[in-house]
């Protein structure tokens, strides 16, 4: 079923009975082409472009809960691309232009709202580095511009601009940045997929992954063996895990990532708006919640569930920079687990056991790289060869020396 406005004006005159399920609920097959374990955003947008641009048939995808319960349904909608290091600025760019286009591809209305993003810096020196990223925007195409104190003021005059520790001095700006709905981004690219003839399984865990003579041959799930010629793993915070039923240790630690939503207030914020002095950021739904977040708890962990600490601490970065936050009620929280590599920048490679490949350790950024990190591994998964603006995301890359060191904040507590 298509959707536009004139189908819900007769759906609404019929009583909203015709709507269809958006995806099947199959039975698994005994074998695949191509089988992705992961039901989230990444797997799910991998699934529908092997599906879509590279023409491949016979793909599954397993999902251990339903669709939307991982990381896909726990960020905080944030989407970007004003990285810096080439390694990653081409990646994410293509991602935002996917992002521009997506609704339009699969059909769904997955609320993308292209509000901006203004990273604000407090010294003489990090307006220097924020030249510097947005000089390499620049050059991807990406688009930044440098807002000084006043125009900041202008565009978000409650922020505390005369704080005597972090004064605002001025902004590094991305307009094409801003939101997008989540959990709809995961419904819009299930539903798409579905429509190609990708069969969505779900609540269906992966119990080992079946290795003989080095090859990978399936997998075994609650609902029985499923055969495959290639297994596709992209399981976020659950990456050390699955992928030590095959025999493979990872550089990644999991830890928790809290977000936070308050009551809904009147419109505020202009925008997506972090603060330079530490790690808060923050936007507003169209709800009215501020939608806001901060660093990782510091010890591993894997439940979907934060500390007090640092509930703290992103509260008082909120307050550093906007103290009327205070006045606002908490509505809810959760946590999501992040697969944090050490240097802070993903994976999406093959394994040396054939027929196995891996996409993970997205740390901060899983949310905003959806679209280009499901094009780029399904790139990866049909061709055999990399994609062009995913050359550095490989895991020998520590061994090689070639580490993507865009913020040094990988997995290490002390850099949070």
């Amino acid at each position: 079923m298509n959707y536009s406005a004139l189908k819900v004006f007769f759906q609404g005159l019929s009583g909203n009975k015709g709507w269809k399920p958006m995806w099947r609920e199959p039975e698994p097959k005994e074998e695949y082409d191509i089988l992705i374990v992961g039901g989230g955003g990444h797997g799910l947008s991998t699934a529908y472009y092997l599906a879509k641009e590279f023409q491949e048939k016979k793909i599954a995808v397993l999902e251990k809960g339903w669709i939307g319960s991982g990381n896909i349904g726990r960020n905080t909608t944030i989407i970007r691309s004003n990285y810096l290091l080439k390694g990653n600025q081409p990646f994410y760019e293509l991602s935002m232009k996917l992002w521009e286009n997506l609704e339009q591809d699969f059909n769904y209305n997955a609320m993308i709202s292209q509000r901006g993003i203004m990273n604000l810096f407090h010294n003489d020196p990090q307006r220097d580095a924020y030249t510097r990223r947005g000089n390499s925007m620049m050059i991807s195409g990406a688009g930044a511009v440098m807002l000084n104190e006043k125009e900041v003021r202008r565009v978000a005059p409650f922020l505390d601009f005369d704080n005597a520790r972090f004064p605002i001095k001025g902004a590094l700006c991305q307009t094409r940045g801003g939101t997008v709905r989540h959990d709809a981004v995961a419904w819009g690219y299930a539903r798409g997929a579905d429509r190609l003839g990708v069969d969505i399984i779900q609540n269906c865990p992966v119990l080992n992954i079946l290795v003989e003579n080095d090859k990978c041959i399936g997998v075994e799930t609650a609902k029985g063996t499923i055969k495959a010629k290639k297994i596709a793993i992209c399981v976020a915070g659950s990456s050390s895990q699955v992928m030590n039923m095959a025999g493979l240790k990872l550089p990644i630690e999991s830890h928790v990532l809290q977000a936070f939503v308050t009551e809904g207030l009147k419109p505020v914020l202009p925008g997506v708006i972090t603060f330079g002095a530490g790690h808060f950021y923050v936007s507003q739904s169209d709800k009215g919640g501020l939608v806001f977040g901060g660093d990782i708890d510091g010890y591993n962990s894997y439940a979907q569930r934060g500390n007090l600490p640092t509930v703290e601490d992103v509260c008082e970065g909120g307050m550093a920079i906007m103290p009327m936050i205070g006045r606002s009620k908490l509505l809810r929280m959760w946590g999501g687990i992040m697969d944090m590599s050490m240097d802070g920048s993903p994976f999406i490679d093959k394994t040396k056991i054939e027929g196995l490949f891996f996409n993970g350790g997205w740390c901060y950024g899983g949310f905003k790289a959806t679209p280009a990190s499901g094009f780029c591994f399904a790139h990866l998964l049909s061709k055999g060869e990399p994609h062009e603006t995913a050359l550095e995301f490989r895991l020998d890359r520590f061994q090689r020396g070639a580490v993507i060191d865009e913020k040094g904040q990988g997995a290490q507590p002390n850099l949070h």
